[in-house]
């Protein structure tokens, strides 16, 4: 190249020289060394050198994909109507609940102010037909337990067992005169209930076993027993109380009164799972219930088994929205953690742990999107509800326990949610049915042999 090809050179590259940045740069490195590095790289390491440099000129400027747990877009399935009350609950989850999930958990106290703000949402009953409720689909319900477990699970439990269990108690098996008094105040949550089936010594054996008994005193039932681990109980207004008659031996329902002269109910303390929702131990000593307050169409615990088929399709709901809380969450960690100079969510390890995740999560979703088409097109059954639960379940576990993986050390810490999710997951796992009972339940059905204990 002749002299004046190397001068015009050069005063082009002086043009596209920042040189107030290489005076800044100057300033921490020795640029003679820098160029001297830099001329004796062969080819391929300058080359390396450039993809290096590009690489980071680029870094934020990557348009990433949204954070979504919806990985089929099932969303898409939904009525505009329906879409819309999907985020309406979720905006007020994201809004409402998630800026104060964490403080009440760890304080194992109960956030009362929310539930106002629930009765202007008008979704309590969601599912049921009239009595002040929106008649909505099944469908719907078992979104809305997504929508709320996604942010907290305590507060999906607490809706859950108040609309579910407790609403649900009074729809399936109450007088018309029962369900036209408590439906519409639970609806607007004037009233609140509790559902108080599972006692002390009695879980899964509750079909056939339940130590509270009930016998007729005249107008009046006298009931005796205890009730364990009773959601909501230390403030509702009201619980269904499930006892054995001790003259025919089958279960009856009962509307217990919170101010009914026998009843009792204390807070369990020291719960490493839904540390918000408040559990009651319910201590039932000659508590006398009028007649009038018998849940008239209960008769037996086949009665007691439509309640929790009904609500057992919102539990497994209710799971994948703990395994997409907890997927969401790690998934926007990942992204904005960095390690060796990029973010972690670029590593193959941490992919695969993602991956793993959300193919867990999309399962679930499938499996309970046709679950719920079924219980609106009035097949299900006892064993649908119960692979549901059990599946769903497991892999929640499954779902909670990699998040916490890929976040390392801040895994553990409420400030990150994944760590309160974990935790809930266990209770998820085990209420409305444990995996070894509705495993059972399964294995009869598709074998034609009860396992059971008799």
């Amino acid at each position: 190249m002749s002299i004046f090809g190397k001068v015009k050179n050069t005063i082009g590259l002086l043009k596209s020289i920042d040189l107030d940045a290489l005076a800044k740069l100057s300033q921490k490195v020795d640029l003679s060394q820098v160029m001297s590095a830099v001329g004796n790289l062969d080819d391929r390491q300058l080359k390396g050198l450039m993809k290096m440099l590009n690489s980071q000129a680029k870094k934020g400027q990557h348009k990433l994909p949204p954070i979504d747990g919806d990985f089929y877009n099932l969303a898409q399935k939904l009525s505009p109507e329906e879409r819309a009350l999907q985020m309406k609950m979720r905006n007020f989850m994201e809004d409402e609940v998630k800026p104060i999930a964490n403080r009440y958990w760890n304080r194992a106290e109960f956030p009362h102010e929310i539930i106002p703000k629930f009765a202007e949402l008008n979704m309590a009953g969601i599912a049921y037909k009239g009595y002040g409720c929106p008649n909505q689909s099944f469908l719907m319900e078992g979104i809305l337990a997504m929508e709320l477990a996604r942010v907290d699970v305590s507060i999906s439990t607490f809706f859950g067992v108040h609309s579910g269990l407790a609403m649900g108690s009074i729809y399936l098996c109450g007088s018309e005169e029962q369900k036209e008094y408590w439906l519409p105040k639970m609806q607007k949550f004037e009233k609140i209930g509790a559902f108080g089936l599972t006692e002390p010594e009695v879980g899964s054996g509750a079909a056939g076993g339940l130590g509270t008994t009930c016998k007729k005193d005249g107008d009046a039932w006298v009931i005796n027993g205890q009730k364990k681990w009773i959601g909501n109980a230390t403030f509702s207004d009201i619980t269904i109380i499930w006892a054995r008659d001790l003259d025919s031996g089958q279960v009856k329902g009962f509307i217990v009164r919170k101010e009914n002269p026998g009843f009792k109910a204390e807070k369990m303390e020291d719960k490493m799972a839904l540390r918000t929702v408040q559990n009651a131990l319910i201590t039932l000593t000659d508590c006398r219930v009028p007649e009038s307050d018998r849940l008239q169409n209960a008769n037996s615990f086949k009665d007691t088994a439509k309640v929790l088929q009904m609500t057992r399709a919102s539990v497994a709901w209710q799971a994948v929205g703990c395994a997409r809380g907890a997927y969401e969450a790690a998934l926007k960690y990942t992204k904005k953690r960095e390690q060796f100079g990029r973010p972690i969510a670029s590593f193959q390890l941490i992919q695969n742990h993602l991956v793993e995740m959300v193919s867990n999560l999309t399962a679930m979703q499938t499996l309970c999107f046709r679950l719920s088409e079924m219980q609106d097109g009035g097949s299900l059954t006892d064993e649908h509800a119960s692979l549901a639960k059990v599946f769903c379940s497991m892999r929640t576990r499954d779902v909670v326990s990699r998040a916490r993986e890929v976040m390392g050390g801040n895994g553990i810490l409420l400030e990150y949610d994944v760590a309160r999710f974990v935790a809930d997951a266990e209770a998820i796992y085990s209420y409305e049915g444990t995996k070894e009972i509705n495993s059972l339940i399964v294995g009869r059905a598709i074998t034609g042999y009860s396992a059971f204990v008799s």
